[in-house]
């Protein structure tokens, strides 16, 4: 059996794990990186990426039906059109395929040996890695486990034929007539409104109160607003209970105890992601876990000594913006350098129609701190940029504090409002102050005025609503 010896392994080449591989390579430093699918992990090739290919898609698509039927004030008027989804899947395909190649080159580039197969750990300095040529073991001074997260399935509605995760929804072909998204957080909700869009009847099945629970109801309204005007039907304090493939029906039960059936072709489960801690020996380890996940300190190491985790398996959020910075941060430890994780905010994106970002915390969640704060808000209604694109809805908001006006938290909802998502995080990262941001000028006409806008009224001298 052929055996390899580097100083780090990484098992997993997602956003955390190929972006340490990258960095370890740029500092010199031996790496094996091990990868049993496709690099790029469930961002790239089930998540991420082509999900905001079906959104642009859907948002393309539901443009020209407004204008062939007439429903667009910019007076353009079209045939009717239609949509090839299996020309659409292909276009997705190949984006991903071009961004796969993209990192190959790059772990090339970095002096990264890539190797495909399944790990399994033999002890904390030992894999065996099962390739398609045979088996290798690998022995590493340091590894670094980047294994990331799997849809959770539900015992009631296991993925089959039409009972899809959102990692199989990108193998449809064609576009359901109708379609049942099973829990309303933000992947739900966006792949939802991308197939609505598309033609699909959407009826939206969320367990809780409101949808999209993790962000406050200000925030939620205009996204709700939306749903309805796409003829999304919306259940809350509802729970899907059992799906008859053979009669397209799925029952729900509703909070008065009253079960309601539903006829849809596909039901989309979207309940939560969990950790992928079984399948690659971790149990050989002994890992101190913090619930599901592996616990970690604030240099990403675990309680075995030169073993590191990075990603979803380490807990919330689970981003692949904070995987890829924990494994940039890692490879620089690894190399010697001083580093530790102090990040102020990780910023949150849900593509919704309208988007919403969340950078810092809440006005309520300042609050709960015990921190007087001064919230200003800026609505896109008053924006001219916003009523040139047609897409007036959502505003931007600054929580400050009252004291010093360091800015804790910025909030923004409506069209593109994603892009903003790094300026949000820049200022609370920099430490900015309203006065910062209020003095900084911002050009015009943009969306990003409105945070300039809603840093004036924080202040309390609103210029322009």
């Amino acid at each position: 059996m052929k055996e390899i010896y580097c100083k780090l392994l990484i098992i997993g080449a997602g956003p955390g794990g190929y972006v340490c591989a990258i960095r370890a390579g740029q500092l010199g430093i031996d790496t094996v990186i091990v990868e049993q699918a496709r690099s790029g992990g469930t961002c790239l090739n089930v998540g991420c990426i082509p999900s905001k290919a079906l959104i642009h898609a859907g948002d393309e698509f539901y443009k020209v039906r407004q204008m062939a039927a007439g429903r667009t004030p910019l007076g353009i008027r079209l045939q009717q059109p239609s949509l090839d989804l299996g020309e659409t899947m292909a276009w997705k395909n190949g984006i991903v395929g071009r961004l796969n190649n993209g990192i190959a080159a790059l772990l090339q580039k970095a002096k990264v040996k890539m190797l495909e197969g399944t790990a399994q750990f033999r002890d904390g300095k030992t894999v065996l890695v099962e390739t398609e040529t045979g088996a290798q073991i690998v022995r590493a001074e340091n590894i670094v486990i980047a294994t990331g997260s799997a849809p959770v399935e539900l015992p009631d509605l296991p993925f089959g034929e039409n009972v899809l995760s959102s990692a199989e929804v990108f193998s449809l072909n064609e576009v359901p007539e109708s379609m049942a998204i099973v829990g309303g957080g933000y992947i739900g909700l966006e792949l939802g409104t991308a197939f609505a869009k598309m033609g699909s009847r959407v009826t939206i099945v969320e367990a809780t109160p409101q949808i999209l629970p993790q962000y406050d109801a200000d925030l939620v309204k205009p996204v709700a607003k939306r749903l309805g005007e796409l003829d999304i039907t919306v259940l809350t304090n509802a729970v899907a209970r059992r799906y008859d493939a053979t009669s397209s029906a799925l029952v729900v039960s509703e909070r008065d105890g009253k079960d309601i059936t539903l006829d849809v072709d596909k039901v989309l489960v979207t309940v939560g992601r969990r950790p992928r801690t079984e399948g690659f020996g971790l149990e050989e380890l002994g890992l101190d876990m913090a619930g599901r996940f592996i616990r970690i300190d604030e240099r990403c190491r675990t309680s075995m000594r030169g073993v590191f985790a990075i990603g979803d398996i380490t807990g919330e959020p689970m981003l692949a913006h904070r995987a890829s910075a924990q494994g940039e941060m890692v490879a620089d430890i690894i190399a010697g350098e001083k580093r530790m994780w102090d990040k102020r905010c990780i910023p949150t994106v849900c593509f919704t129609d309208p988007e919403i970002v969340s950078a810092g915390i809440s006005p309520a969640e300042a609050r709960a701190q015990g921190i007087e704060v001064a919230v200003g808000q800026f609505p896109f209604s008053a924006s001219g940029r916003a009523m040139t694109t047609g897409d007036e809805a959502g505003f931007v908001r600054v929580v400050s504090r009252v004291d010093n006006h360091l800015i804790l938290g910025i909030q923004a909802v409506g069209a593109g409002v994603s892009e903003l998502s790094s300026t949000f995080s820049l200022a609370i990262e920099m430490g900015a102050r309203l006065e910062d941001v209020a003095g900084t000028i911002h050009a015009h006409p943009t969306r990003g005025e409105a945070f300039q806008e809603a840093s004036f009224k924080a202040l309390g001298h609103g210029l322009h609503g």
